[in-house]
């Protein structure tokens, strides 16, 4: 992931108004003041004209007819300035395709009047989220250009390049992407890459863990609510769809979502529409999907687990991203990269590994695969004395006696003999979840166990989380 720094302090979003009907424009300014926007207005065309000559605003909401210059000479205007301002138009039905023809040139929305006034809001706070992402991407392309391209991707190992040969290929098409592996293997890596290296680059790449919501709060995460959906929706939403129109939408742990929410997620791939909740109107969208999954698709549709037809949807192709322990190679290589990342986060001076580190990171079987490596490399650095990292450093526990001639890591320390069964358990729980940083999920695969078993043990063998780690309430 990629922090973009921001300097100084967040000024507010300069909207300007403008409309030949005074009540209806005084009333749109007021109520955009009152959620904090820096609003300006203009009583008719000519004079939104001259303030979009004289200053710079992130927005402008225009009434399509006005007397003199009317909102298509504003957009125009606009266009001409080359400003990245965003022009919303309002519009009365009988110029509905007239407003529809001014999108094709470049208006970012319309509103049909009458409307409400959270209408607007929704469509002014989308329209800013687009140019924040957009000014991201400029950021990212002119300090770090190359950051998506695939040779910036660590690893030489054959096992890597068979990936990345298929990514290449299928990186500039609008097909399907099952991205398939173990936790930490680098799945959202991989569809970043898709996304940057593909015809879409200049539009939204939009994320979603589908594991880290319940199934009502992840319908309306997917595809948005209309005001009054359900308990506690205040206000219109726009859903993770309708933010990746254009552009892909990343769905990680797709394996863990309702009968359902698949259900629903079939029919905007055959479709390309679905409605928000709550809501009767269809929308339209053009996305490009790229899902991932820890778990075995074709096993859980023989077990009615996961439909066939969405898995053959998403299945159209798929990418096996290698463990960590199949690319024994790429390991050093790895390990100096995030070495070098932290030193620099945590202004420490360390710049390599002794020979010992080096050989316990080759001999270690990462369950945790690469975002293992990566803990295991800042906690290294953090503790390093020296300039070297050394075997005390890593901490990554004592090798087990070798099992069939291959060298295997014991994931979890069996405790000793002469315990309860019930603390020799308790024990084991607490290890896997110390090495997996508290995550239950990646707790459970450590000990092959579901994590609706771990949430048990938890409960039952009375475990104490780490209070950052408590369940909290999820607000809308």
């Amino acid at each position: 992931m990629v922090a973009v720094q921001q300097e100084g302090v967040m000024s507010k979003e300069r909207i300007l108004v403008a409309d030949d009907h005074d009540s209806l424009r005084r009333g749109i300014a007021r109520a955009l003041r009152e959620t904090g926007h820096d609003v300006e207005e203009a009583e008719n065309g000519n004079a939104a004209i001259e303030k979009l000559h004289n200053g710079q605003f992130d927005v402008v909401v225009c009434d399509l007819k006005m007397g003199g210059s009317d909102g298509l000479d504003v957009l125009r205007s606009a266009k001409a300035l080359h400003s990245p301002t965003a022009v919303i138009l309002m519009t009365a039905f009988g110029s509905v395709q007239t407003a529809v023809e001014a999108m094709r040139i470049g208006a970012f929305d319309y509103v049909q009047k009458p409307f409400e006034i959270e209408e607007m809001e929704l469509k002014i706070d989308k329209a800013l989220e687009v140019r924040r992402l957009k000014h991201e991407i400029d950021y990212l392309r002119h300090t770090q250009p190359d950051i998506y391209e695939f040779d910036r991707i660590v690893g030489a190992s054959g096992a890597l390049q068979q990936v990345l040969d298929i990514v290449r290929k299928v990186a500039k098409t609008n097909t399907t992407v099952l991205i398939r592996g173990e936790t930490g293997t680098g799945k959202e890596l991989i569809a970043a890459a898709l996304h940057h290296n593909s015809l879409r680059a200049n539009r939204n790449f939009v994320r979603v863990n589908c594991a880290a919501l319940q199934e009502n709060l992840l319908e309306s995460e997917l595809f948005g609510h209309e005001k009054g959906a359900f308990t506690g929706a205040d206000r219109q939403r726009i859903g993770r769809f309708e933010q990746a129109d254009s552009g892909s939408l990343f769905l990680d742990e797709v394996g863990d979502m309702s009968p359902n929410t698949q259900a629903k997620i079939l029919r905007v791939l055959q479709e390309q529409e679905f409605e928000r909740l709550g809501g009767t109107r269809t929308i339209g969208v053009d996305v490009r999907l790229l899902a991932a999954t820890n778990r075995n698709l074709g096993e859980m549709v023989a077990s009615g687990e996961f439909r066939e037809d969405l898995f053959y949807r998403l299945n159209v192709m798929a990418v096996e991203m290698p463990p960590l322990r199949d690319r024994k190679e790429d390991i050093t290589q790895l390990a100096e990269t995030f070495m070098n990342r932290f030193s620099g986060e945590l202004r420490k001076k360390v710049t390599g590994l002794d020979s010992a580190a080096e050989k316990l990171l080759q001999r270690y079987n990462w369950p945790g695969n690469i975002r293992e490596l990566e803990n295991a490399i800042e906690r290294a650095v953090l503790l390093a004395e020296g300039d070297v990292i050394t075997m005390d450093d890593l901490r990554l526990g004592e090798l087990s006696p070798r099992v069939g001639g291959s060298d295997v890591v014991s994931v979890v320390k069996i405790p000793p003999t002469g315990i309860a069964l019930e603390e020799i358990e308790r024990q084991a729980v607490v290890e896997a979840l110390t090495m997996s940083n508290w995550v239950q999920k990646d707790a459970a695969e450590l000990l092959s166990i579901t994590p609706r078993v771990m949430n048990y043990k938890i409960k039952t063998l009375r475990i104490e989380l780490p209070r950052q780690r408590r369940p909290t309430a999820v607000s809308m």
